[in-house]
């Protein structure tokens, strides 16, 4: 029975099939130590002065994610001064949003990112005049109440309201929480319909991991016919116009033991990112990237989020793997391009190059080491598969290609 089959049918325990530890949670808020500290002004003058999103709307902001992750690997007081005095350079103040919102009229402007924050404001006020404080309520029932729950457009915006609201979790931070919820408010798109409408899911004549299927995709021949590098504003269209074909790859994803399936899947995810890679190239691709971040967030969120809602959450992300797969031409997946002999080089040098390499300020490239060493550390690394990739990554990057 196809893993998708099973999923519709039942015979797969949905939930409770994904039961990972939490991982390690730093609540820098009350942690006295003087890094904790820093890092916690950093992120509240982060979300007093900058707004999530800015250049005409169209950039992230990443100041909390590289903090964040430069702060897990290590880095003290001085660096993540540093770091912030660098990420603010672009970013912009917050501007008044054309109305406030309330009860009534709060998901009639999901996706309008000039209200931006007149959706903190309003998360902000239910946090503290109807939740008591409990961040973690106000995201409940935001994410998972309705027909159509936020949480199944965490993928949209290149999946930065699923990477921001992982850190939200990881670091125990309000302020992180309702940023999060802004950016899933504003960052709504037509992707959440695939989970929303559950005629979209259905069985499929594929069958197999996330690997395998990513391969196939490289040489079916159907795809073919499909736009050559595509804006990003032409990728509803292209879904809309294959939907057929892309939905035979979503629904083909074997889900019969979706722990194992997730640990897979996490691979393909770096495998994304530095497979494709041809040594020497250097052409470590800034949206194949994201793949893995979000593969993190999924990771961290999982035992956090409901159990009959974490299959839906993976399979979310595996819908913004195929898209983004296809935006970025389906590029070939060789294992051979990740080193074999990394000269007994280890998690240390690694974290090393997170901190102190040119590129310690480029929040991406930090993020995806800290992913990285994250998957290693939940699933074991006896072959170093994750370590060599990482090492691999930070041996030959250069830079992003687009």
């Amino acid at each position: 029975m196809s893993g998708i089959l099973s999923y519709l049918t039942g015979t797969t325990d949905r939930s409770g099939s994904i039961n990972l530890p939490s991982v390690e949670i730093h609540n820098v808020e009350t942690n006295p130590d003087r890094r904790a500290r820093c890092l916690k002004h950093l992120l509240k003058a982060n979300h007093v002065n900058y707004s999530v999103v800015y250049h005409n709307l169209q950039y992230d902001n990443h100041n909390p994610h590289i903090l964040c992750s430069a702060y897990l690997l290590g880095a003290d007081q001085e660096h993540l001064n540093h770091i912030y005095d660098e990420q603010i350079k672009p970013l912009e103040s917050w501007r008044p949003s054309p109305a406030e919102l309330n009860d009534l009229d709060w998901r009639d402007f999901l996706g309008d990112k000039n209200y931006q924050r007149a959706y903190l404001d309003y998360f902000e006020d239910k946090l503290a005049m109807e939740f008591s404080y409990d961040w973690k309520k106000v995201v409940e029932h935001f994410m998972f109440e309705g027909d159509q729950p936020l949480y199944h457009g965490l993928i949209c915006g290149l999946g930065h309201p699923l990477i921001h609201l992982g850190y939200a979790y990881e670091m125990d931070n309000k302020e992180l929480a309702m940023e999060a919820l802004a950016l899933t408010a504003v960052q709504h798109c037509f992707l959440n319909k695939y989970l929303d409408e559950k005629a979209y899911t259905k069985p499929s004549p594929l069958n197999g991991p996330p690997l395998e299927l990513l391969n196939k995709m490289c040489s079916d021949k159907r795809f073919d016919s499909l736009p050559k590098n595509p804006e990003f504003d032409e990728l509803e269209s292209i879904l809309e116009k294959h939907e057929d074909l892309v939905l035979e790859y979503w629904n083909g994803w074997n889900l019969d033991d979706p722990q194992k399936q997730f640990e897979l899947s996490q691979e393909a995810a770096v495998a994304l990112l530095v497979a494709t890679v041809r040594p020497g190239t250097h052409s470590f691709n800034f949206v194949l990237v994201h793949l893995l971040t979000t593969s993190h967030a999924v990771r961290i969120l999982l035992p956090f989020f409901p159990k009959q809602h974490r299959i839906n959450l993976v399979r979310e992300w595996w819908l913004l793997v195929i898209a983004m797969f296809i935006m970025k031409g389906r590029p070939t997946i060789d294992p051979d391009n990740v080193e074999k002999d990394i000269k007994q080089k280890h998690w240390g040098y690694v974290e090393e190059k997170a901190l102190k390499s040119p590129y310690a300020t480029d929040a991406h490239y930090v993020k995806a080491i800290r992913a990285m060493k994250e998957a290693a550390r939940t699933w074991g690394d006896v072959h170093e598969h994750y370590l060599r990739a990482a090492v691999t990554f930070v041996d030959n990057f250069h830079g992003w290609t687009f």
